[in-house]
C-alpha cells in the first residue's frame, strides 16, 4: 500500500467527517432526536479518529500492511455510512434495517485493524 494512497484516504476521511458532523449540528439537528443525533455524531466521531490514524500511519511509515489499511478503511465505511444511513432513513420514517448488521461488522473490521497495527509496532 503505498503512503499516498492512505494519507489520501485519512484526508478523504477526515475532510467528510467535518462535513457530515456540520450537517449533523445544523441540518439535521432540526429532524432527529436527541437519541438519533448522538447515533450520527457517534459515527462521525469515529470516522474521524480512524482519519487520523490513516494520516498518522501514512506520514509516519513506509511499512504498513495493506491488510491495516483494508481493515481501517472498510471499517469506517461499514461502521460510520451504516450508522448515517439507519439514522437518515429512520428520520424519514423508512429505516433500512438491513444496513443494522452491516454497523457490527465495520466495527469488528476497525478492532482487528487496531490489532494488525499493534501486531506490526511489536
Amino acid at each position: 500500500m503505498t503512503q499516498q494512497i492512505i494519507i489520501a484516504t485519512g484526508a478523504l476521511f477526515g475532510m467528510l467527517s467535518v462535513i457530515f458532523g456540520a450537517f449533523g449540528a445544523h441540518a439535521l439537528k432540526k429532524i432527529l432526536s436527541t437519541e438519533q443525533l448522538h447515533s450520527f455524531e457517534v459515527g462521525v466521531k469515529y470516522q474521524m479518529y480512524h482519519a487520523i490514524v490513516l494520516l498518522t500511519i501514512g506520514l509516519n511509515s513506509n511499512n504498513i500492511a495493506s491488510t491495516t489499511y483494508w481493515c481501517f478503511t472498510l471499517g469506517v465505511i461499514l461502521f460510520s455510512f451504516s450508522i448515517y444511513g439507519l439514522i437518515l432513513s429512520d428520520a424519514k420514517g423508512k429505516k433500512f434495517r438491513f444496513l443494522g448488521p452491516i454497523t457490527p461488522i465495520g466495527g469488528l473490521l476497525l478492532v482487528i485493524g487496531w490489532l494488525l497495527l499493534l501486531i506490526n509496532v511489536l
